[in-house]
């Protein structure tokens, strides 16, 4: 037995667990300051050198945000808005993947790859136009200007599910065909049980991009009580003599635990589909 070679083995195997533990702890030490300083005393925020648990445990911050902002109002506008875009993309993007991986149509293709071509253009190209259009309509501080525009679907998302759609065999959707199902039938009862791992992994994506979203809610909203979490979190560092940390840190926390909690749940799912994305088409 080559004892030289088992004794190399695992020195790199330690040094990579190493590497991963120092990664790691380098990745949760924001979270955890975040977290901790939230149940500091205000005075304890500005202690030198800087201590990461608190002497005293207190939920006086928690009781702020409440007290500075209508947070249980925003938390509940972001959760109505982010919804109802996860639904809505959800539904929009699986119809438009399935269509242009498995219905033959003239311009297809093309279609596709002009859709596609809407990547490359940044959002805020679109800004403006978007909010000429939902003045327009009436909707300025309103939550339909929130939530109408990420309904119908985007590029990003119709594509990562044409390409699970691409994966599924053809048997499949000529066995429905002979007994005798529509498009429709087989999208819903075929298709979609196959591609559930792509179904979260967009999920996920959506509702971390809509839940976070700060720029579009500060632009077309006005009212506290219409205002989304991102935006009412951002409020507590103007307004006062000096900005709360402890209850800006309180907001962070609880604004971050409905993205973990989805993470966590859909994870499975999650992984699955970022190791299957892109294998066929």
């Amino acid at each position: 037995m080559n004892y030289s070679k088992v004794d190399r083995n695992m020195f790199e195997r330690v040094l990579l667990y190493i590497l991963f533990i120092g990664l790691t702890l380098t990745t949760l030490t924001p979270f955890l300051w975040m977290l901790t300083t939230s149940f500091k005393e205000y005075r304890e925020v500005f202690i030198y050198p800087p201590r990461l648990l608190p002497s005293h445990f207190t939920t006086e911050a928690y009781r702020k945000i409440f007290t500075f902002i209508p947070f249980a109002r925003q938390f509940l506008n972001s959760v109505i808005v982010t919804s109802l875009v996860l639904i809505g993309q959800l539904i929009c993007c699986s119809l438009a993947g399935y269509s242009f991986a498995r219905l033959e149509f003239p311009g297809r293709d093309i279609i596709f790859l002009l859709y596609l071509g809407t990547l490359m253009i940044p959002g805020y190209v679109t800004l403006i136009p978007t909010y000429i259009l939902v003045r327009f309509l009436g909707w300025i501080n309103t939550l339909y200007a929130l939530f109408v525009p990420g309904l119908f679907g985007g590029a990003f998302g119709t594509f990562l599910l044409r390409q699970f759609f691409l994966t599924i065999p053809k048997e499949l959707e000529d066995a429905a065909k002979i007994d005798g199902c529509g498009y429709f039938r087989i999208y819903s009862t075929i298709m979609l049980p196959q591609i559930t791992p792509a179904l979260a992994t967009l999920g996920v994506f959506t509702f971390m991009g809509s839940w976070n979203d700060f720029f579009w809610p500060l632009v077309v909203i006005n009212s506290e009580d219409k205002k989304t979490i991102t935006v009412g979190i951002a409020t507590l560092t103007r307004g006062f003599h000096a900005t709360d940390w402890t209850a800006l840190m309180a907001g962070a926390t609880l604004s971050v635990l409905p993205v973990i909690i989805v993470f966590l749940f859909a994870q499975k799912y999650f992984t699955e589909g970022i190791v299957l994305t892109g294998i066929k088409g």
